[in-house]
């Protein structure tokens, strides 16, 4: 699972064309078709990055518990979380594949648990190794209340073996920085991974001063049955897979799918 180190840094200013706010509303209408609107507003957020989504999330009310593994990211994030309303925010330092270890550990403390759980933005597809993913399908599993819902957005196989992963380079700036970004993929399609080399360059306007970083991201790539026999490992099932933001059956072209989770019987 990537850590985001100097990466989190710039992080809101490589995706700031990404619309968070749309996306956001998009899966709170999965959840609500699931739900509707008689229920407490909890939500458990795996991967809350920056929180771009958890702002987003708690604007529409929900109270957000965000999880992430990156101290960099949930600094950004609390900036971007500030004042936000009218749900509520907490933000916290965590793996969401030791959440249920650490119950296990607690377990004369009441276990908190959740109307919804989400992890988007290819959170689960960080996971790269079966047990990382079994035990975050897990620890999904325990944080969502009776009749709760989950909803996971991921790399969807046949589209990343059809499309293939190609170098890109990206170019941002603000008014403090250029930042010019190399990603660099190499597919192992023996393990259903690609690993993602980023070589970053960071100029600064004021002095011309030039830095570099670099950071490496594995990321996974699910296929349905392979999905669905793990979500039933887990206990939970798959109430939907479509295209992400399109609700169309995923295709050859769809490289993000999008889960609708819930509990089994």
């Amino acid at each position: 699972m990537g850590t985001f180190g100097e990466y989190g840094k710039y992080y809101d200013l490589l995706y700031r064309e990404k619309d968070y706010a749309a996306e956001a509303r998009y899966a709170d209408g999965l959840i609500r078709a699931r739900l509707g609107d008689k229920f407490p507003r909890s939500m458990l957020e795996f991967g809350c990055g920056t929180g771009r989504y958890t702002r987003e999330f708690a604007s529409m009310g929900w109270d957000v518990l965000g999880v992430d593994l990156s101290e960099s990211m949930l600094a950004e994030a609390r900036r971007n979380c500030a004042g936000i309303g009218p749900g509520s925010v907490r933000l916290v330092l965590g793996d969401m594949r030791e959440r249920e270890r650490e119950r296990e550990r607690e377990r004369e403390r009441e276990r908190e648990i959740f109307d919804c759980v989400t992890a988007l933005f290819h959170v689960l597809s960080y996971q790269t190794a079966n047990e990382d993913v079994a035990r975050s399908l897990a620890a999904i599993n325990a944080a969502l209340s009776p009749g709760g819902v989950a909803v996971l957005d991921f790399w969807y196989g046949p589209a990343v073996l059809t499309l293939r992963p190609e170098v890109r380079v990206k170019e941002v700036e603000d008014k403090s920085v250029k930042l010019t970004r190399i990603a660099r993929p190499t597919l192992f399609s023996e393990r259903n991974v690609v690993r993602v080399d980023y070589d970053a360059f960071v100029e600064f306007k004021g002095d011309g001063r030039i830095e570099r970083f670099s950071e490496s991201h594995s990321m996974r790539y699910f296929f349905e049955p392979e999905l669905e026999m793990m979500l039933k490992a887990a206990g939970m099932e798959a109430l939907s897979i479509t295209e992400w933001m399109t609700e169309q059956e995923p295709s050859l072209g769809s490289w993000a799918a999008v889960a609708v989770i819930g509990k089994r019987g």
